[in-house]
């Protein structure tokens, strides 16, 4: 019990509706499993101790191998408690798919008809945290904050290596991972200060890469954002390149002025402008990619052809081709004259 009491419980007593939820599919579905594993093992140890070698009145049937009414019982209680599991953990995957809108803040309390969710863009960097507040134009590094009985929308995403945003207090762990976006819907409904991590190892800073979470009262936010918005600095694409080189224990920091298109920059891994967004590559791909074998494969694919056939066949719709760029550049990197500019070409 002395190193038990060093233990954080949070998980079991958590001030989200979310995790509470999550708690109690805990709860119910190790009850049921100990329906099971408490009388099998008392058992084991009644037979070990009736049937001892010393205990000379026990029944001694070297020629019993079978009853029907005792494989009944042995059968059928775990089939009953794999089913009553099973019917438990599958609504519950439903009710708690995290990227499923919430229509409760509590027990009890159905979502007010014109409540509005806070937004949070998430981006776990090395080694730290970027959340960005898109509706109220600010942004903070290793500090969540929202509104208490005010569902949160998440919106997850990184820039290098795979992680997991994890409040356990709030909710149950979600990845992030780069390129990609994955979300979370949750509500605190306790005031407090509560401690968030990643819970998937990311290199040399991993074990640094913690925020605090406030739930405040929504005066207690308003207060919050004001001061982020004095004490904060612009934040746009160049702040953010600074930001995303590795670094640990990084202090709270506070930014006003967001730009508002740089958590669709970052989600197609495109804040550098030097580089292609992921989604125009991915559209250009959709239209057959960037010549004329990319336009035969997608027509073969559509029109489920041979894909081996290598005869030329006409698009139906407009294709991506080529893409042209600037033909050179002159002394200290400008365009030369008459260079075409970026284009792209299309096959009708």
């Amino acid at each position: 019990m002395l190193p038990l009491s060093g233990c954080n419980m949070v998980v079991l007593a958590p001030s989200g509706d979310i995790a509470m939820q999550q708690r109690n599919l805990i709860l119910i579905s190790t009850v049921l499993m100990l329906l099971i594993i408490v009388p099998v093992i008392a058992l084991t140890l009644f037979f070990a101790w009736k049937y001892r070698q010393s205990n000379t009145s026990a029944t001694y049937d070297p020629e019993w191998h079978h009853s029907t009414k005792l494989e009944l019982v042995i059968w059928s209680a775990p089939l009953a408690i794999i089913i009553a599991l099973g019917s438990v953990t599958w609504i519950a995957t439903h009710q708690l798919d995290p990227y499923r809108p919430l229509d409760r803040i509590a027990a009890g309390k159905p979502l007010p008809p014109n409540v509005k969710p806070v937004t949070v863009e998430v981006v776990a960097l090395d080694w730290k945290w970027l959340f960005l507040y898109p509706d109220l134009g600010i942004a903070t590094v290793n500090e969540l904050a929202a509104p208490v009985d005010t569902p949160i929308n998440f919106k997850i995403t990184a820039t290098s290596v795979m992680n997991s945003f994890f409040v356990p207090a709030l909710a149950g762990q979600i990845y992030a991972m780069p390129g990609m976006e994955t979300k979370l819907h949750a509500v605190i409904n306790r005031p407090g200060e509560y401690q968030g991590f990643s819970a998937n190892y990311s290199g040399a800073g991993f074990s640094n890469m913690r925020f605090r979470f406030h739930g405040l009262t929504p005066a207690d936010f308003d207060a919050w954002v004001q001061k982020a918005r004095a004490q904060g600095s612009s934040f746009g694409r160049s702040e953010y390149l600074k930001l995303e080189q590795p670094s640990e224990k990084e202090p709270v920091r506070y930014f006003s002025h967001l730009d508002p298109q740089l958590y669709d920059a970052i989600l197609n891994m495109c804040v550098d402008q030097s580089k292609m967004c992921v989604n125009e590559m991915m559209r250009i791909d959709a239209n057959g990619g960037g010549g004329m074998e990319g336009i035969n494969n997608v027509i073969r694919l559509a029109n489920k052809s041979d894909p081996w056939n290598k005869t030329p066949v006409r698009p139906t719709k407009p294709f991506v081709a080529a893409l042209c760029t600037p033909m050179g550049t002159g002394p200290g990197g400008s365009v030369e004259t008459g260079a075409a500019p970026l284009a792209k070409t299309r096959i009708d």
